[in-house]
């Protein structure tokens, strides 16, 4: 068994060598051949890639050269088109050039002939004048006089005749206007004033009051004078004791606090217990009393005018203008006044009464605040108006009824034309002496500054002022331009309530002696 073993082992040995070998030389046979087989297709592919490469070549070549052969071409076109163009804009310039040459041309023949003429025209020039000179010289030898002489007659004679065609023109106008505003403006004015009555009261910067004996001046001024102390600290007036006979005097400028300093001084003197304690319990109930009475003389005002839906605060400001005044006139007096006067002026033309009242009434609200705040009374009112929401029209009638503003509205110049008429009214203001003697000598002042005036007096209160013209100066048209520059001159600088007349007289006055 063994042996048999042995041999199948020996065999196998030398079965796989030689089974190796034979496979091996196979193989190399078999990847000769497939070796061979891809050399040739590589060959063929190539050679067919060659000739693929070389057809394309040749397309692209004749793609190419048939695009240049178009681009070619449509340059070449482009480029004469271009060359036309630039031949037509050579031949329009060429055009230009020649036109601007003839211009040229008939320009400096134009240059010469103006030239020529301006020659011309200077010999005639000259020739002109020494003509114009042997005539003035012919004239100066006829008239004796002058060339310069001549001529101030001929202005001065311009001159009058100017003067005179101005002053009828001026006399003619305004007759005319008076005569048209004079007749509506009468009835309007005159029905006003009569349906309109109010009362007026004149106010002074002192209350008096009466003491039952002159005793209670010594209580009132106290120990060391402390009872006067107080009371002067605490309603911020004067006392005045010793010039008036069982009376005290209150000076101060804020008629309200007078007002609390009286009505507590008149209980002080009825209650007989005066010290600093009691003073101060009774300035602080007199004070009480006076808002009181502020409020109801307000609530009284809207309703003696008729007016309705004010605001509360505008109401109580107009209870203050009651112990407010005005060249002696009430304030809240007068701007009832105004407003009744406003509604009647209304009623005539057929505007609106309740506006023109509310207007009337409020167009000098300023007043109750004008001591309290800076600014006129005027921007003041105007300010509070706006605040409490007052209509535009309520508004321009404050701003405008002194002339500070153009009236917008009909009702405005209704107000101002009230306004007017209420501080006109013989006895309705009053003045200082001081302010009436001022203005008196402003008002001759003025009219003695102007050319032709002899002397000027002041006259009727200051309402009218009398200029007397020296005659020789001044003839009659020269007075009428003469009294209309004074009276504008008269409203830019001076104030004054109303209106003030000027009257200008000229006269002759020829004397002489029989012996």
């Amino acid at each position: 068994m063994i042996p048999a073993v042995i041999s199948v082992v020996v065999a196998l040995i030398i079965a796989i060598p030689v089974t190796v070998v034979v496979t091996s030389s196979y193989q190399k046979k078999t990847a000769a051949k497939t070796i061979g087989t891809a050399e040739d297709k590589a060959r063929e592919i190539i050679d067919e890639a060659l000739k693929t490469a070389e057809s394309k070549k040749r397309e692209g070549l004749l793609e190419v050269k048939e695009e240049s052969i178009r681009t070619k071409n449509e340059l070449d076109k482009e480029i004469k088109e271009r060359r036309a163009e630039v031949q037509r804009y050579e031949r329009r310039i060429q055009q230009k050039e020649e036109n601007i040459d003839k211009k040229s041309d008939a320009i400096e023949k134009k240059e010469a002939s103006l030239l020529a003429k301006e020659e011309e025209l200077s010999k005639q020039k000259e020739k002109i004048a020494k003509l114009n000179e042997e005539r003035v010289q012919e004239l100066e030898r006829i008239s004796g006089l002058t060339s310069e002489q001549a001529k101030e007659y001929l202005l001065k004679i311009v001159e009058d005749e100017v003067k005179h065609e101005t002053a009828i023109l001026i006399k003619e106008l305004e007759t005319r206007a008076k005569e048209e505003a004079d007749k509506k403006a009468k009835e309007y004015v005159v029905s006003a004033i009569q349906r309109c009555a109010a009362d007026h009261v004149s106010e002074t910067t002192i209350s008096v009051v009466q003491l039952p004996n002159d005793e209670m001046k010594g209580r009132i001024i106290g120990r060391e004078g402390r009872n006067i102390r107080t009371l002067e600290t605490l309603t911020g007036v004067d006392l005045i004791i010793d010039d008036t006979p069982e009376a005290v005097v209150l000076s101060g400028f804020d008629p309200i606090r007078r007002e609390v300093a009286r009505i507590a001084l008149e209980k002080l003197i009825v209650d007989g217990r005066i010290h600093p304690a009691r003073i101060e319990e009774m300035v602080e109930k007199a004070q009480r009393e006076v808002e009181v009475m502020i409020k109801e003389e307000g609530e009284a005002a809207i309703l003696e005018v008729g007016v309705h839906g004010i605001h509360p605060e505008l109401v109580r400001l107009l209870g203050k203008m009651k112990f407010r005044t005005s060249y002696g006139q009430n304030a809240l007096k007068h701007s009832i006044e105004v407003a009744q006067l406003s509604g009647l002026l209304a009623s005539e033309m057929g505007l609106d009464v309740r506006v023109a009242k509310r207007a009337g009434l409020l167009h000098d609200i300023g007043k109750s605040v004008d001591h309290e705040m800076e600014g006129s009374h005027i921007q003041l009112g105007s300010e509070l108006c706006r605040k409490y929401k007052e209509s535009a029209v309520v508004i321009n009638a404050v701003e405008s009824h002194h002339g500070d503003k153009e009236p917008t509205s009909l009702i405005s110049c209704l107000v101002q034309a009230a306004d007017a008429i209420s501080a006109a009214r013989p006895g309705a203001r009053r003045e200082t002496l001081e302010t009436y003697t001022t203005r008196l000598k402003q008002l001759e002042d003025i009219t003695n500054n102007f050319k032709g005036v002899d002397k000027s007096f002041a006259i009727q209160a200051g309402r009218e002022v009398r200029v007397m013209v020296v005659p020789e100066q001044i003839n009659d048209a020269d007075m009428i331009l003469l009294a209309r520059d004074i009276s504008k001159q008269i409203e830019a600088e001076l104030e004054y309530p109303g209106q003030i007349k000027v009257n200008v007289i000229r006269e002759s006055r020829v004397v002489d002696y029989a012996k």
